[in-house]
C-alpha cells in the first residue's frame, strides 16, 4: 500500500469514529472514502489541498440549489471551523455530516452559527433584518419597503425571544426549535431540501440508494 492510501486509510478510520462536543460522524467508512475522493477532485491539483471559498459556493448552488449570496457565504463559515478561509477534508466531512445527516441538536446550532453575523452568541434585530430583507416580495407602491421586513423580525423576536432582551441567544433559539423544529430555517436556506440530501446521498451511499 503507497503512503498515500496509507495516509487516506488512516484518515477515513479517524474520520470513522469522530465524536466531539459539536458533534459525531454519521457517514460509514465507504461514503467517507467517496466524500474524500469528491473533496480532492474540487480542491484541485494542489500539494496541500484546500477547497477555497469560491468552489464551496460553486458546490452549494450547484449540488443544492443555494442562491442567496450571504447565506452561502455563512455555510462556509459554519463549515470552516477553524476560520482559516478553506475548507480542509476534515470539515469538508463533518460538515456534510451535520449537513445531510445531523440530528436535531447538530442543526440546531449549525443554523444558529450560520445566523449570527457577527459570531456575538446572539442574532440581534439587525442580523435579522439583514437576514430577511430580500425574502418578501416589495410593491413598487409601497412608500417603505422595508416595512413589512421590520414588521417580520418583529413577529420573529415575539416568537424566540423568550427571555425578553430584544435578541436571540442561543437557549432561546433552541427553545424555538424543540418547541417548532420548521423554525430551523426560519431567516433563510441553509440546509438541502430532502430532495437534494437524497440526490447527494445516492452518489456516496449504495445503502442510501436501495432505501429509495
Amino acid at each position: 500500500m503507497s503512503s498515500n492510501r496509507q495516509e487516506q486509510a488512516k484518515l477515513i478510520e479517524k474520520l470513522s469514529k469522530r465524536k466531539d462536543k459539536d458533534g459525531m460522524c454519521h457517514f460509514h467508512k465507504p461514503e467517507i472514502e467517496k466524500l474524500l475522493s469528491m473533496y480532492n477532485m474540487y480542491a484541485g491539483d494542489k500539494p496541500h489541498k484546500k477547497l477555497e471559498r469560491i468552489k464551496f459556493r460553486d458546490i452549494l448552488h450547484n449540488s443544492f440549489g443555494m442562491t442567496d449570496d450571504m447565506l452561502m457565504d455563512r455555510v462556509f463559515r459554519a463549515f470552516d471551523q477553524d476560520n482559516d478561509g478553506y475548507v480542509n477534508h476534515d470539515e469538508w466531512v463533518m460538515g456534510l455530516s451535520v449537513f445531510l445527516k445531523g440530528v436535531l441538536e447538530e442543526k440546531t446550532k449549525y443554523s444558529f452559527s450560520v445566523y449570527d453575523l457577527n459570531q456575538d452568541g446572539f442574532i440581534s434585530r439587525e442580523e435579522m433584518f439583514q437576514l430577511l430583507k430580500n425574502s418578501l416580495v416589495k410593491q413598487p407602491s409601497e412608500e417603505d419597503p422595508d416595512e413589512g421586513v421590520k414588521d417580520l423580525v418583529e413577529i420573529c423576536l415575539k416568537k424566540m425571544d423568550h427571555d425578553h432582551d430584544s435578541r436571540v441567544s442561543y437557549a432561546d433559539w433552541e427553545t424555538s426549535i424543540l418547541e417548532e423544529p420548521l423554525l430551523l430555517e426560519a431567516f433563510g436556506v441553509c440546509l438541502p431540501t430532502p430532495q437534494k440530501t437524497k440526490t447527494f446521498l445516492n452518489l456516496i451511499s449504495d445503502e442510501y440508494a436501495k432505501k429509495f
